[in-house]
């Protein structure tokens, strides 16, 4: 049985107990309401005169104080007079991830629909600025052109130290902060027992859904010999913070569990009075027992710190699908929808358990060292993941079918899964068919960013 928080801790309360750690995922799962979907889908933004990236400093900075000035968005700021970093309207927030990619968080959706309808009204928005600035927005996993010194550093407090830190327990970090770009599916849940069995079959799919949505082929403007660089890239970035959580796929596993390995990850910082102090010598376990420098622990410091972990799926107060490369038009919408499908219907949802109960952790973890370069054709459970991805796709299909969620033209919601059950169905990754269509013609790049320009969203 789930327990009961009858009082809920404010930001600036201190840490007393354990289920002072446990008080914010009780409080999601004791919030009734119909199930809803969180988007976020982030784009790097280029010029097609020459493929160079944007930058904080030029276009991205204009960008949000033209969203502000003519399109009702609400600044934010770290702190009074500084830069803006990001923007809020509606229950939705426009972000930046350390590199200038441009992240649109949806405001929570009762179906796909809802989300279209809110993307397609953000690019109409970014239109007009981005037509004056000369950048074209792309939706594809990994920054197709730009090298790492090529891009500048979003004035962000946080990302300052994670620059510094990753680096030395890892290969990839600083590509993940800087060249990376996804698309996330965020689920509600409605007890302990609901959320630990979605993290649990979430995670048992991650890598398949990684090679699902392998859109990052290009790297600074040739393929790179793979269909998901961002793929290859989180294979190496930090093991104490990211990966597949082997305690929560036991059935029993609790919010304890998740609880337990949020503790032992490092900081990155911590925020007081507007500063950033550097935390990355010290687990949160560690700042909880011992303090630092006097300050001792607060809601605030954990829920900062659990936004600062980066697992497959991650739990706070939604489940957190985070396995998926960013994606080109065609395929947009498909994340939310094929989660929708999978966690919003009990048969759906029985089916997917059904369907991942022979696997093991240490099979499916072995798929993220080998998927990044073969994508669908990976060998796994004695076939190739195609097949099991068109499985995955059809139980996802029979659950929005179900949902019975229809448009002003009376669809429901599996016309977002038609573009990637076709592609699944031949064995292919967004990947190979943007490969495909680009070709190795002198005019590739151009038809590269043509194929993943987000614009075409508007409608």
């Amino acid at each position: 049985m789930s327990r009961v928080v009858s009082i809920l801790p404010s930001s600036d309360d201190p840490i007393r107990t354990h289920d002072d750690l446990l008080a914010v995922f009780y409080e999601a799962a004791a919030s009734p309401g119909p199930a809803r979907v969180g988007p976020e889908m982030e784009k790097c933004g280029v010029h097609p005169a020459d493929f160079s990236p944007v930058t904080y400093e030029g276009e991205v900075m204009n960008v949000l104080v033209d969203l502000a000035a003519h399109h009702g968005w609400k600044t934010d700021r770290e702190r009074d007079g500084g830069p803006v970093i990001a923007l809020e309207k509606n229950g939705a927030s426009v972000t930046l991830e350390p590199g200038g990619q441009l992240e649109l968080s949806g405001a929570p959706a009762h179906d796909v629909h809802g989300i279209e309808r809110e993307t397609r009204e953000h690019m109409r928005e970014l239109a007009g600025i981005s037509d004056r600035l000369g950048v074209r927005w792309l939706g594809i996993g990994f920054h197709p052109f730009a090298a790492r010194q090529d891009l500048h550093w979003v004035p962000k407090a946080r990302y300052a130290t994670m620059r510094d830190y990753f680096p030395k327990v890892g290969k990839y970090g600083v590509d993940m902060m800087l060249r990376t770009c996804t698309v996330q599916a965020n689920l509600d849940y409605t007890s302990e027992e609901d959320a630990m069995r979605k993290m649990r079959l979430s995670l048992a799919i991650g890598p398949l859904t990684t090679a699902m949505f392998a859109n990052s082929p290009y790297l600074e403007g040739k393929p790179f010999g793979g269909v998901t660089m961002r793929g290859l890239v989180w294979t190496s970035v930090d093991d104490s913070r990211s990966g597949l959580l082997p305690a929560l796929w036991r059935k029993s596993a609790r919010f304890d569990d998740y609880v337990a390995w949020a503790l032992r990850a490092p900081m990155f910082i911590l925020k007081r009075e507007g500063d950033a102090i550097s935390a990355t010598d010290q687990t949160f376990e560690d700042f909880l027992t011992h303090g630092r420098d006097g300050i001792q622990a607060t809601q605030a410091d954990w829920r900062l710190h659990l936004n600062t972990l980066f697992p497959e799926v991650r739990l706070k107060r939604t489940i957190e699908i985070r396995a998926a490369d960013a994606q080109s038009p065609p395929t947009a919408y498909a994340l939310p929808a094929l989660y929708a499908g999978l966690f919003y219907d009990a048969r759906a949802e029985d089916e997917l358990d059904a369907l991942v109960e022979p696997w093991t952790f240490d099979e499916v973890a072995a798929l993220r060292g080998e998927l990044w370069k073969t994508g669908l054709a990976t060998p796994f459970a004695g076939k190739t993941l195609a097949p099991i991805a068109e499985k995955v796709i059809d139980i996802a299909r029979g659950g929005l079918q179900r949902r019975a969620r229809k448009d002003a033209q009376g669809r429901d919601e599996t016309i977002y899964l038609d573009a990637l059950a076709s592609l699944s169905a031949r064995g292919k990754t967004p990947a190979e068919d943007l490969m495909d269509k680009i070709g190795t013609g002198s005019d590739a790049k151009k038809k590269l960013v043509e194929l993943t320009d987000l614009a075409a969203l508007q409608g």
